[in-house]
């Protein structure tokens, strides 16, 4: 038999020589079968290659066993590397990962949040940084963030930001650093990287200098809004305290075509801590993100949402956030 369309379950029925109800069977382990009926049935679906349409499946309130993950761009390290933990963590319970890169824009974000819930995925994990979508308050699944507050009623898993932060301020100061900025995505009372920081400066006394460049901002704008504000302030500050990897090596490579000497003159720290930028940038001081621990973490929070969802139960209530240490790494830049 030569099929010319994605083959069904009537397609297997027919070179099996066996009725709808009985594949049907055979692919939910139900009611008893000979082996050789369970052969036929497996042979079928290899010589046609079939698979199982997972939306059916969901429609009918079968498992599909994949979650949805949104995230900015798998193209940061940041994210890819999460999104890899997640994926690692996903499989040891038999999950796999639908990933939905947002790009930045909230409509992109909508669009993957309304694709994901009518594909009936069986929970979403979102990591993406577009504030106030009021339609996550909508949705009647399984759902958790990485690094995001959207609701009291949503766990959030997240690095202990603030605690981390105040660790990497404190160094620049106990290394000789007299006035520090902070270069960060947004300012304001959510950013806990920032109070972290201000509750070092007030301490010791010193003037917070806080620059921002928003995260969503495109790669060569963001490198001309960091040389303009550390342009205006180079007479001002003598260490930054930068918010992630990629913001700090931008700042690095300012400080050199400045003839700043590093970290003689000038002091740099960074946030996140991946494989990628540590293999680019060995000597970078940065708080490294307990990745592995986060992933697993909101894979172990949504399979418990999961698991009380199949059973027609409410999910117990876990406090959020749930903060986890980062690791404070010196490095050679401060």
């Amino acid at each position: 038999m030569v099929v010319r369309h994605e083959p069904t379950l009537a397609d297997v029925a027919e070179v099996a020589g066996v009725s709808l109800t009985t594949v049907s069977r055979v692919l939910n382990n139900r009611g008893y079968l000979s082996q050789a009926t369970k052969d036929r049935v497996a042979k079928a679906i290899a010589q046609l290659n079939y698979r199982p349409n997972q939306v059916a499946r969901a429609l009918h309130g079968k498992s599909t066993n994949i979650i949805g993950v949104i995230v900015p761009t798998v193209a940061l390290p940041f994210f890819g590397e999460l999104a890899d933990e997640i994926e690692t963590a996903l499989a040891e319970h038999h999950y796999r990962m639908l990933v939905c890169n947002s790009m930045g824009r909230a409509e992109r974000e909508r669009e993957y949040l309304d694709l994901l819930v009518s594909h009936r995925v069986d929970g979403i994990i979102s990591g993406a940084h577009n504030d106030d979508l009021s339609e996550y308050q909508t949705v009647r699944m399984p759902l958790v963030t990485i690094d995001r507050d959207i609701s009291p009623t949503i766990p959030n898993i997240r690095c202990a930001n603030e605690a981390a932060a105040h660790q990497a301020t404190r160094l620049l100061l106990d290394r000789g650093a007299l006035r520090p900025a902070l270069l960060t995505s947004r300012t304001g009372p959510h950013n806990r990287r920032e109070a972290g920081y201000r509750s070092v400066l007030e301490q010791a006394g010193v003037e917070p200098l806080i620059f921002t460049v928003d995260f969503h901002t495109p790669d060569d704008e963001r490198a001309r809004l960091i040389d303009a504000h550390l342009d205006a302030a180079a007479d001002q500050i003598d260490a930054v305290f930068a918010t992630d990897d990629l913001s700090a090596a931008a700042v690095l490579d300012w400080a050199e075509r400045h003839g700043r000497r590093v970290p003689e003159d000038f002091k740099v720290i960074g946030f996140d801590g991946t494989s990628a930028v540590r293999r680019a940038l060995p000597g970078l001081a940065t708080v490294r993100q307990p990745l592995t621990d986060m992933a697993h973490a909101a894979v172990e929070v949504l399979l418990a949402q999961i698991q009380a969802h199949a059973n027609g139960e409410d999910a117990t209530p876990v406090d959020s956030p749930i903060e986890l240490p980062g690791e404070l790494l010196p490095g050679k830049t401060t």
